[in-house]
C-alpha cells in the first residue's frame, strides 16, 4: 500500500528503450574497445591478450544483470534502506584510507578486496550519495530554501563524503560528485544565490588542493601549456592529442592503436577516448558523444515526467552524475580540462565504475516505467 500511495496510484509501462538501448550499445562499444585498448598491457603483465577482455566481461554481465534487476524492482521499495546503505559507504570510504586495508595503487589508496580483485569504496558513495539526497529532499521539501536548518545538514554530509574522497586522493570522483549534488539540491528547491555564494567560496579551496600537492600542481601547468614539458607532465595531453588527430575521419580500425604501445598512458581506462578516435576516427568519437547526450536527454526526460518528487530527484542525480562524468573525461582527453584520473562511464575498464554506472541505468529505467503516466 505505501508503494501505491508514493507513485501516486500510477500504472507501470514500458521502460524507455531508447536509453535502455543506448546503455547497451555504450557497454558493447566499451567491451571492444577496452579489448583493443589493454591488448599491449595485458600480453606484457599476463602473458594473455584476453585478461582485461574478460574481467571486463564478466563485469558487464553482473551489471547488466544488477540493471535489469533493478528497472523492474520499483525504487520505492528499498527506500527505508538508503539512510543505512549511505552509513556503509561512509564506512568504506574510512576502512580505504588506514594502511593496511585499503591497496595502494599508483600511488593512490583507493581500493577494498584482496589482490587484483578490488573495488573503489567511492564509486560506491557516489551512488549511495544520489540515492542520500533524493530521499532525504523529498522528504524535507520547503526546508531547503533555509541556508542554514535547510541546506546545511546536506553540505555537512556531503562536506565528510567529498573529504574522504579526496584524501584518497581522488579529485576528480570528488569534484564530479559534488557538481551533481549542486544540480539535485537546486532542482530540489535550494536559492539560487546560496548555491552560487558556496561555489564562488569554494574556489580558494579548490586552488589550495591543487597547489598543495606537487603532481596536481604540475598536471595543471600542463594543461595550461603541454608543449613547456613534452616529455614529462604534458606527455599525457599530447600523446592524447596525437591519437585522435591521427585518426581522421575513420580512423586507422579496430586494433589498430599506435598510441597504446606505451605512448598513451592509461589507455584503456582513463584515456580510452583517444584511442576510440584514433581507431575509429572523427566518426567514432561523435558516436560517442551522439550517444551520452542521448543519455542526458533521455534522463532528464525521465526526470522531468517522473511521478514524484523523489523518483524525480534520483533520475536528475543519475543522469548528471554520468553525464558530468563523462564531460570531464572527454575534456581531459582532448585537452579541453586538467588532467584528473576519471573514467569514461559504461567504456572504460573499471569494475567498480561499470558496476555502479549500470545500476545507476537500471533505477533510471525503472523511473522511466511510470513517466508521463
Amino acid at each position: 500500500m505505501r508503494r501505491k500511495k508514493a507513485q501516486g496510484m500510477v500504472r507501470r509501462g514500458d521502460p524507455d528503450y531508447i536509453l535502455f538501448f543506448t546503455v547497451l550499445t555504450l557497454v558493447a562499444l566499451g567491451i571492444i574497445m577496452v579489448f583493443s585498448a589493454s591488448m599491449v598491457k595485458s600480453l606484457r603483465f599476463y602473458g594473455n591478450p584476453y585478461h582485461y577482455l574478460l574481467r571486463q566481461s564478466m563485469w558487464a554481465a553482473l551489471g547488466l544483470s544488477g540493471m535489469f534487476f533493478l528497472m523492474n524492482y520499483d525504487c520505492w521499495r528499498y527506500r527505508n534502506l538508503i539512510p543505512y546503505v549511505y552509513a556503509l559507504s561512509l564506512v568504506l570510504l574510512v576502512l580505504v584510507l588506514i594502511p593496511g586495508v585499503g591497496q595502494m595503487r599508483d600511488g593512490a589508496r583507493r581500493w577494498l578486496g584482496f589482490g587484483s580483485l578490488g573495488f573503489q569504496p567511492a564509486e560506491v558513495a557516489k551512488f549511495t550519495t544520489i540515492l542520500f539526497l533524493a530521499d532525504m529532499l523529498a522528504r524535507t521539501k520547503d526546508k531547503i530554501r533555509q541556508f542554514f536548518k535547510g541546506l546545511g545538514p546536506y553540505l555537512l554530509a556531503l562536506g565528510i563524503t567529498f573529504g574522504l574522497i579526496l584524501s584518497e586522493p581522488d579529485l576528480g570522483t570528488a569534484v564530479t560528485l559534488a557538481g551533481a549534488a549542486v544540480v539535485v539540491l537546486y532542482i530540489s528547491g535550494a536559492n539560487f544565490f546560496h548555491l552560487a555564494f558556496l561555489g564562488l567560496a569554494s574556489l580558494p579551496v579548490l586552488y589550495q588542493v591543487i597547489i598543495s600537492e606537487d603532481y596536481r600542481r604540475k598536471r595543471f601547468l600542463a594543461f595550461l601549456d603541454p608543449w613547456k614539458d613534452p616529455t614529462g607532465s604534458g606527455w599525457q595531453i599530447i600523446q592524447a592529442l596525437y591519437a585522435l588527430g591521427t585518426g581522421g575521419p575513420f580512423g586507422t580500425g579496430v586494433g589498430y592503436s599506435r598510441q597504446k604501445w606505451s605512448y598513451l598512458p592509461q589507455p584503456d581506462t582513463d584515456f580510452i577516448f583517444p584511442v576510440i578516435g584514433e581507431e575509429l576516427g572523427f566518426f567514432g568519437t561523435a558516436l560517442v558523444l551522439l550517444l551520452f547526450f542521448t543519455f542526458a536527454w533521455r534522463g532528464y526526460r525521465t526526470a522531468m515526467a517522473a511521478p514524484d518528487r523523489y523518483s524525480c530527484l534520483l533520475a536528475a542525480g543519475f543522469t548528471t552524475i554520468i553525464s558530468l562524468q563523462a564531460v570531464v573525461n572527454i575534456g581531459v582527453a582532448t585537452g579541453s580540462l586538467p588532467i584528473t584520473g576519471i573514467t569514461l562511464p559504461f567504456v572504460s575498464y573499471g569494475g567498480s565504475s561499470l558496476l555502479m554506472s549500470l545500476l545507476s541505468a537500471g533505477i533510471l529505467l525503472n523511473i522511466s516505467r511510470y513517466a508521463n503516466r
